[in-house]
C-alpha cells in the first residue's frame, strides 16, 4: 500500500461517520439532496410489497472499524433513518465492502450482488481507488456506465456516491477529474449522485465538523456518517416521492 493509500485508509476511519447526530450537526443543503431525477422502482416496490431493499457497494470508506463500526457506519445509519421516518416500511440496507477495489472490479461483482439482494435501489460509492492508481477518465467512464447499465437492466434505481473529502489529502490526490465523470454519467442515465466529496468540503469549510483533526476523533466519525446516512435517506425520500409515508421527527 502506498503512502497516500495508507493516509487515507487511516482518513476513512473517521471521515465516513455514523449514529444519530444532533439536528445542528446535520445541516445540509438542498443542492446536495435535491434532484430531477426519480427513484421510480423505490416507489413501485414500496407501493407493491411495502418494503425497501438497498444495496450499498462500496471500498473502505463505507465502513468504519472496530467490533462496532459495522452499525455506526452509513449503511446501518440509513437503514435506521429510513426505518425511523417511513410508516410501514419494511426496510433492509446490504452492505457489500470491496476494500480498495476499483471500479472495474465492483462492477465485476454486481450480477451476483443484484441476484442474492434483489434491490430496489443500489447506492454505488467508488473512485477513490481508481484516483489513486491513475485510472484515466475515460477508462473509468466506460465501467462506471456498463455498472449503471448492469443495475438498470435488473430493475433498480442507482445512486451514485462520489468520493469522501479529507483536507488532508486534498493537494495529495486529484478526484475532481473521476467526480466531473460520476456526475455526467448519473445524467446520462437519469441516475442520482450524491455529492459526498462537495458535502463533506461544505461541511469543513463551515466547521460544522473539523475534517483535518478527523482521524484523531472517532466519534466525529460517527457522526459524519450518521448524517450522511440521514442525507441519503432524506434524497430518497424526496426522489422516491415517499413525503405521505414520513414520520415526523426531530431532525
Amino acid at each position: 500500500m502506498t503512502a497516500l493509500a495508507i493516509v487515507l485508509a487511516t482518513v476513512a476511519l473517521i471521515d465516513g461517520a455514523a449514529a444519530a447526530a444532533p439536528a445542528d450537526k446535520c445541516e445540509v443543503p438542498d443542492s446536495f439532496i435535491s434532484s430531477d431525477s426519480d427513484l421510480g422502482n423505490v416507489a413501485a416496490a414500496i407501493k407493491a410489497h411495502r418494503r425497501l431493499d438497498i444495496s450499498v457497494i462500496g471500498t473502505g470508506s463505507s465502513a468504519l472499524p472496530g467490533p462496532e463500526g459495522t452499525q455506526f457506519a452509513y449503511p446501518a445509519q440509513l437503514e435506521a433513518s429510513l426505518k425511523e421516518q417511513l410508516h410501514g416500511v419494511d426496510v433492509t440496507v446490504t452492505a457489500h465492502i470491496l476494500a480498495r477495489a476499483s471500479n472495474a472490479d465492483m462492477v465485476g461483482n454486481l450480477a451476483k450482488i443484484l441476484a442474492d439482494d434483489k434491490p430496489s435501489l443500489v447506492i454505488w460509492q467508488t473512485g477513490t481507488s481508481d484516483a489513486i492508481n491513475g485510472v484515466a477518465p475515460e477508462e473509468f467512464r466506460v465501467s462506471l456506465d456498463d455498472g449503471v447499465s448492469t443495475i438498470a437492466k435488473a430493475g433498480a434505481d442507482v445512486i451514485l456516491m462520489n468520493m469522501q473529502y479529507s483536507p488532508r489529502t486534498d493537494s495529495m490526490l486529484d478526484v475532481v477529474p473521476l467526480a466531473d465523470v460520476m456526475h455526467i454519467v448519473a445524467q446520462q442515465h437519469g441516475a442520482l449522485l450524491f455529492d459526498r466529496l462537495g458535502l463533506m468540503r461544505s461541511w469543513n469549510d463551515s466547521g460544522t465538523f473539523d475534517l483535518y483533526s478527523a482521524t484523531k476523533n472517532y466519534d466525529m466519525a460517527r457522526r459524519v456518517h450518521a448524517c450522511i446516512g440521514w442525507a441519503l435517506a432524506t434524497q430518497i425520500i424526496s426522489a422516491g416521492h415517499l413525503g405521505a409515508l414520513r414520520m415526523q421527527t426531530t431532525r
